[in-house]
């Protein structure tokens, strides 16, 4: 079996993980020093967000050098030195793979815009247009107009998100070339693996057609004309036969707007480029596809829906693919804020939710400070914000659609980006102790509860709860490999599910619900010949006729089958 099925993957943003030096940012060498912290949760692979010079435009997604490390955050001696100490601990790193667009200052970029018949020039995707009359309707996903316009040389160049983040040519060959290059340096180097950053955006729909309009807008998200495009595979493929067939990593590609059917021709056991990939469907279920910003919109979600959109990843890649499984990282809220209850059950929904991902089939990935169930956070002032997204949506809607500024504060409190972003809350220090500095972004309040001292200290805290979790899946075989099956499909408040092997059959009970419910045992549930594994609460009340589960509660029953002795 491939290493990277049998793995725990813990994600690190760099900026806001530790600070050694001061300045307030975080670097390579406080990743270094808490390595030891890491090994006792039990994560055997990190994912570093970028850690590449950038001028910083969109926390480190706009890159300037692929072959350089940001200064904010240490030396390639530094990131060597990471490396080693994560090789030597049996640990392995994934870095962050950004190809489908480069920083604005980028050499080729730089060389891009001087001319038009600049050798540089076809490295990016440009357009014949009249300044203020973009070539088409497409919207960045950072709002506005895809198109940014050139004065130099009077053509448009395409950005997908920022207008500081000129997306690359993926048709012509040459970049294809520079990026296998810069990718080969780094796997020689001895790094694990790579987080493929928007991965299915590489290929565009020829001609640059109009996106289908929705409403009022002026511009529009034109996903149809630019997820899984016409040459993906295509590129893909050659990819993984000029590099990344030549080594024993793991791939993960971002790719919103994948359905499962092209989920296993990405990621086949035989006939698959990557290892696994980021689905979206799960990340909407909150969200109101009507209203004007979708993705800013909260609405309350359904339990129903995400046991349908899970079953349907589930079921399809058994046996064909594999899956990733999040509910969080650093372009999305906390988990426990959105999926969970960070209020009344804050401690019992955040262990639910870990529970949640790491006995489904796949990958678990926990983002940092999730393990100690870090939660959003709600600054008062816009001026306390820092992630590109945010305050361009801001400034849209205050400034330009004249709603109001609590109103826009309530959104970004629920969505933004910023709520992930937070500095790593390491102790009860007025820094968190985070840094000894002044902190890039403002430190959550919430560290004078919720910080790791004190989850280390409690033997009940969520980060034992996430080592138990992580130990269970290696003792098991049938956590990692089982066929999954929905049972109580219809019920309202709980979700269970059952995980088979050969010998073993895990039983998943999760209540959702601020609700004590009671079930029927066994009825329609497996019979209980079979001891609990794990549970959220303390003293769990025994099976008889009836199973209550309390708000939040979460139990793991194993089973042994056909004789075996698989209860260990």
């Amino acid at each position: 079996m491939a290493w990277w099925k049998e793995s725990v993957v813990y994600q690190i943003y760099p900026r806001s993980f530790f600070d050694t030096d001061g300045d307030g940012i975080g670097d390579l060498r406080g990743i270094t020093a808490k390595l030891d912290y890491l090994q006792t949760l039990g994560a055997d692979v990190i994912w570093l967000c970028p850690v590449y010079q950038s001028p910083n435009d969109d926390g480190g997604y706009d890159i300037s050098d692929y072959r350089a490390i940001m200064a904010e955050f240490g030396t390639m001696a530094d990131f060597d030195e990471l490396l080693a100490e994560m090789h030597q601990r049996g640990m392995r790193l994934i870095m962050d793979l950004v190809v489908n667009h480069t920083s604005d200052e980028h050499p080729w970029f730089v060389e891009a815009r001087k001319s038009k018949d600049n050798p540089f020039r076809d490295f990016y995707i440009w357009h014949p247009g009249k300044e203020g009359e973009p070539p088409n309707n497409w919207g960045s996903h950072f709002g506005g107009s895809a198109w940014k316009y050139d004065p130099g040389t009077e053509e448009y160049f395409l950005h997908l998100f920022s207008e500081r983040q000129p997306d690359l040519n993926w048709e012509n060959p040459r970049v294809r070339e520079q990026v296998y290059d810069m990718m080969t340096f780094w796997l020689d180097k001895g790094v694990d693996g790579f987080r493929m950053d928007t991965i299915n955006m590489l290929s565009k729909a020829p001609g640059f057609p109009e996106a289908s309009a929705r409403g009022s807008e002026r511009y529009v998200l034109a996903e149809e004309h630019f997820l899984n495009g016409p040459r993906l595979l295509e590129y893909l493929r050659e990819m993984h036969e000029r590099v990344l067939s030549k080594y024993d990593v793991l791939t993960v590609g971002e790719a919103p707007g994948v359905s499962p059917e092209l989920g296993v021709t990405y990621t086949h056991e035989t006939e698959g480029v990557l290892s696994m990939i980021f689905q979206f469907e799960h990340m909407a279920l909150d969200s109101d596809p009507s209203h004007p910003t979708p993705k800013w919109s909260k609405v309350p979600w359904s339990l129903a829906e995400l046991k349908r959109i899970t079953s349907r990843w589930q079921d399809a890649l058994h046996g064909q693919g594999w899956n990733s499984l999040y509910l969080s990282n650093h372009d999305v809220p906390r988990l426990v804020s959105r999926f969970g209850n960070d209020r009344l059950y804050r401690v019992e929904s955040a262990k639910l939710l870990a529970t949640f991902l790491h006995t489904l089939q796949g990958t678990p990935y926990i983002y940092q400070g999730d393990e100690i169930g870090m939660t959003n956070v709600q600054f008062s002032s816009i001026e306390d914000y820092r992630d590109v997204d945010t305050l361009n949506f801001y400034r849209e809607q205050v400034h330009q659609q004249g709603q109001s500024s609590a109103e826009t504060l309530a959104m970004i409190h629920a969505k933004g980006r910023d709520n992930a972003r937070t500095p790593m809350q390491w102790n009860t220090q007025p820094n968190a102790g985070f840094t000894t500095g002044t902190p890039w972004i403002r430190v959550n309040p919430s560290h004078t509860e919720i910080n790791v001292e004190a989850a280390l200290q409690d033997p009940d805290s969520i980060f034992w709860y996430y080592r138990e979790l992580i130990r269970l899946r290696r003792t098991h075989p049938v956590i990692v490999s089982g066929r999954y099956d929905l049972i109580l499909p219809d019920h309202p408040q709980v979700y269970a599910y059952t995980r088979t092997a050969e010998q073993q059959q895990l039983l998943v009970l999760l209540n959702f619900s601020l609700d004590t419910v009671t079930l029927p045992w066994p009825g329609e549930l497996p019979s209980p010949s079979t001891q609990l594994l794990l549970a959220n609460y303390l003293a769990p009340q025994q099976p008889e006729e009836h199973l209550t589960l309390r708000p939040y509660e979460a139990r793991v029953y194993l089973t042994c089958l056909h004789g075996g002795d698989g209860l260990n």
